[in-house]
């Protein structure tokens, strides 16, 4: 007797949606990384980069990279030259003009900034954090020839130097390091991220006690001395004091924070 047979059931074609989401979810992913990878590549300074430059810092394959920039040009973020290059479109810069507008840096940040730096012939700096890292949103350099140099939008560690170290203590960071600096409501450091340079932050709250960022004053070892660094730490904590009153709103209540008191 010939084996039974099980009749197969027919194949039906795809339609264009279900292929669609036939398509790992991963492969969407991995698509957005590489893009926001390309947008990444640009250093500051950088007005244009060639699409084999892009496909080398990107480890990425040139026609993998122009598939994206092409699809980002679309949107705006990017655009392509006459001279075949690339370089950052205006979505970009809006996206990133965005970004800083929570922060209310034209109207309140940037002038208390510079009123600091009036006062201590210093650079002042406002931080915010970003995941494991702090980044310089704005800056206002000194008058002084001989200053510290540091590049917005960069990322530096948290646990070195004392924008980072307020950031953290005003997080909630457990250890000694970080009550003290609670307990003070500033911190200074010297020498701890980069040789010869010297700051001294305060903390920066929004309403309710939302911690936003922290504010500094840097400047060579040379000028800062451990004595000089205490004595402008209580004019850094004001000016803390000032960004956290207006960003929190124009009348002072209970939720109004002032920096130099740990509110857990």
């Amino acid at each position: 007797m010939a084996p039974s047979r099980t009749p197969s059931t027919p194949q039906t074609p795809l339609t264009a949606d279900a292929a669609a989401n036939s398509v790992s979810p991963d492969a969407g992913v991995i698509a957005v990384a590489r893009a926001l990878k390309l947008l990444d590549a640009f250093a500051l300074g950088e007005s244009k980069l060639s699409l084999a430059e892009l496909s080398r810092r990107c480890g990425l394959h040139k026609t993998t990279v122009l598939r994206l920039a092409r699809t980002l040009g679309h949107a705006n973020y990017m655009v392509q030259r006459e001279d075949g290059e690339w370089r950052l479109g205006p979505a970009a810069g809006w996206l990133g003009a965005r970004y800083q507008s929570g922060f209310d840096l034209q109207n309140v940040v940037e002038p208390a900034l510079r009123g600091l730096t009036q006062i201590t012939g210093e650079s002042a700096a406002f931080y915010v954090r970003e995941d494991q890292l702090r980044t310089c949103l704005v800056r206002v350099e000194g008058p002084q020839a001989l200053r510290h140099h540091a590049r917005m939008g960069e990322g530096l560690p948290l646990d070195k130097g004392s924008p980072g170290r307020v950031i953290l203590a005003f997080s909630g960071e457990p250890g000694e390091v970080y009550e003290e600096i609670r307990r003070r409501g500033y911190h200074w450091s010297i020498s701890e991220r980069e040789q010869g340079v010297a700051t001294v932050s305060a903390p920066v709250f929004g309403k309710n006690w939302r911690l936003l960022g922290s504010v500094c004053i840097s400047g060579p070892e040379s000028r800062l001395s451990p004595t000089k660094l205490e004595a402008f730490a209580h004019t850094v904590i004001r000016t803390a004091n000032e960004i956290s009153y207006a960003l929190a709103g124009s009348i002072e209540t209970n939720a109004t924070p002032r920096a130099g008191v740990w509110h857990p």
